[in-house]
């Protein structure tokens, strides 16, 4: 199972669209505690995280998976706007394993939901 940070209808579809092409299972959380509650009932394979959300808080969520020794292995992969330098730079600094923009996460897409 995936996780998918994100609210964002495009990209909701985007994500929805490809994994169900292939064949991947993938959860939709809207807010950091709905995050923290799946990844706890059980831990995902990848966590994707849209940077640009500021209501899922999504740096808090990689420093509270950080923090929690069974969260803290799980692969996470961001998006964001490529002339969100500070975004991208932040979240590498955060602990983000894989921070695309987010073009370049689209046209990925399902090579990162097969991983």
């Amino acid at each position: 199972m995936i996780l998918a940070i994100v609210d964002d209808l495009m990209f909701v579809s985007k994500i929805r669209a490809a994994a169900g092409q292939g064949g991947v299972s993938v959860t939709f959380a809207r807010s950091s505690a709905a995050a923290l509650n799946e990844m706890r009932k059980a831990a995902p394979s990848l966590v994707i995280l849209d940077l640009n959300n500021p209501r899922t808080n999504p740096l808090g969520i990689v420093a509270s998976m950080r923090e929690d020794p069974a969260l803290a292995s799980i692969p996470t992969v961001g998006y964001a706007s490529h002339v969100q330098t500070d975004v991208i730079n932040a979240a590498r600094q955060a602990g983000v394993g894989e921070v695309l923009a987010r073009s370049a996460f689209t046209i990925q897409l399902a090579d990162i939901l097969r991983r």
